[in-house]
């Protein structure tokens, strides 16, 4: 019985890949035969261009719409704003995050708010929107920042100081994001930015699995990724360990806030279970927030940086408009208010400018619910999936102007203060009913760090002319890291 058991099976199985085999060969040899097809399966674009979203935005670049169509992986790709606001707004409801993303990510993220849509997200979203507004959660996210700059960023920076040591900034700031969003989250500290840089289980877990849940998204047919998750091999049998390693010490920091009370903590996770029962579904949303505020934050800082290094005249800007605001002469302060950087336009802007070229979150996908006619004229049938591009649209022309490749804090100023730009000419954050709730909270603590770093040491890259190499992932991590040097600023007498 047993031995007829294993033939049916791996017989299913065989046929199963078979089946994968052959649709994969269909699409390369008998199904569209474009150019642009073509060179996607064959990965020709990498002759050229060392990230795909280089090549994207190339081919949006041609397009006289600012809109492309990769027939192979059935998505529709716009740059053009007009069609952003008509996805992200005026047509909201027909472009869900859908089923087949949700297949995506939900081993790792469930029902958590960024892979649902409907009443599951309009619940999550309003209650993440009362916690994340309260002036007391904001303070306590405040604190944490402040703590983890003063106690472990500040003294590695200073341990590594005129030493000619190479450091990797993007590590650090990552180290510095994962030990931020989990003392908010879960009311965690890895540790990770402790002198000795340790190994973090849990972080190595939640980057592993943040990783292989991406590539599964790269894959010519879901059929692929689907049945290695079915015969649980290779990089699916990895993505299921280390989600079994979140999943454990989510579950252990549940089973603890219960048995010790949560009324008295501030963190996601304490505030939520006076809401939430349902221990699956605490674990889905905080994972969920984890994942917004680890790399994203990381990503940004890594870039600005690395623009930084070749913009020292911005560089300057920032120190002399900390001093006037803070009224120093050394700039060695403590960290500034939060009325105090409200008063800082030109760093806003120098923020706003870097994330505008290099944003963290380089495309966002939907799927169409039914046919539909976008702006520009494209046609968009029920099912495709429609992605806008914000990496692609900091580049373009047509969007910001024949000076779009070049760095200039300046195009958000105007007499000296800063000029928000249209949020779907600009969807860094999102726009419309799915704009970032933590945007704000985000910027508080890059613009923290930039303070903190930039009043105390020079921060300089060796080779700051090379072009960044992305690593493929849900955000814009660089292959290799960003190796800088670090000097400790004089102290002006």
């Amino acid at each position: 019985m047993f031995t007829a058991f294993c033939f049916m099976f791996f017989s299913f199985t065989l046929l199963l890949s078979l089946f994968s085999v052959v649709i994969f060969v269909l699409r390369l040899n008998l199904g569209c035969k474009c150019e642009t097809c073509h060179a996607y399966l064959t990965s020709s674009w990498t002759e050229e261009f060392d990230n795909l979203c280089d090549w994207f935005t190339h081919l949006l670049e041609k397009s006289a719409t600012g809109t492309i169509h990769i027939h192979v992986l059935g998505n529709t790709i716009t740059a053009n704003p007009e069609n952003v606001e008509h996805i992200l707004k005026t047509r909201f409801e027909n472009y869900p995050k859908g089923k087949p993303f949700a297949a995506i990510l939900g081993d790792l993220l469930g029902k958590g708010i960024f892979n649902v849509d409907g009443d599951s997200w309009k619940f999550q979203r309003k209650m993440a929107s009362l916690e994340l507004g309260s002036i007391s959660i904001r303070r306590h996210g405040f604190d944490i920042v402040s703590s983890e700059i003063q106690s472990r960023l500040l003294p590695l920076l200073s341990s590594v100081s005129g030493k000619q040591q190479v450091l990797d900034l993007q590590d650090v700031f990552r180290r510095f994001s994962f030990d931020n969003i989990c003392k908010f989250s879960f009311g965690l500290d890895p540790g990770c930015l402790e002198l000795s840089l340790p190994v973090s289980e849990f972080a190595e877990a939640f980057d592993l699995a943040s990783r292989l849940s991406a590539q599964r998204g790269l894959a010519s047919s879901p059929l692929i990724w689907k049945l290695k998750r079915l015969l649980n091999l290779g990089t699916e049998k990895q993505l299921k360990q280390a989600i079994k390693l979140v999943n454990e010490l989510a579950q252990k920091m549940i089973n603890q806030r219960r048995e010790k009370g949560f009324s008295d903590r501030n963190d996601l996770l304490s505030r939520f279970m006076g809401t939430i029962n349902d221990d699956k579904y605490l674990r889905d949303i905080v994972v969920s927030f984890l994942l917004a505020g680890r790399d994203t934050v990381a990503s940004g800082l890594t870039s600005f940086f690395w623009l930084l290094s070749q913009h020292p005249e911005v560089e300057s800007a920032i120190r002399e408009e900390l001093q006037r605001v803070m009224r120093s002469s050394d700039g060695r302060q403590q960290i500034a208010s939060f009325d105090q950087m409200r008063d800082m336009h030109y760093l806003h802007a120098a923020l706003c400018e870097s994330l505008r070229l290099f944003p963290p979150i380089q495309f966002d996908s939907k799927f169409a619910l039914e046919d539909d006619i976008l702006p520009d004229c494209t046609f968009v049938r029920q099912g495709t999936r429609v992605t806008y591009h914000p990496y692609a649209m900091g580049r373009m022309d047509r969007v910001w102007g024949p000076d779009c490749l070049e760095y200039k804090p300046g195009r958000w100023l105007k007499d000296g203060r800063y000029v928000p730009e249209n949020p779907f000419k600009y969807p860094v954050f999102q726009a419309g009913q799915r704009v970032c709730l933590g945007k704000e909270m985000a910027l508080v603590e890059m613009k923290c760090v930039v303070l903190a770093i930039i009043s105390r040491f020079n921060i300089r890259v060796p080779n700051p002319k090379q072009t960044p190499r992305f690593a493929p992932g849900l955000t814009a991590n660089v292959r290799g890291g960003l190796p800088v040097l670090v000097q400790e600023k004089a102290i002006v007498s």
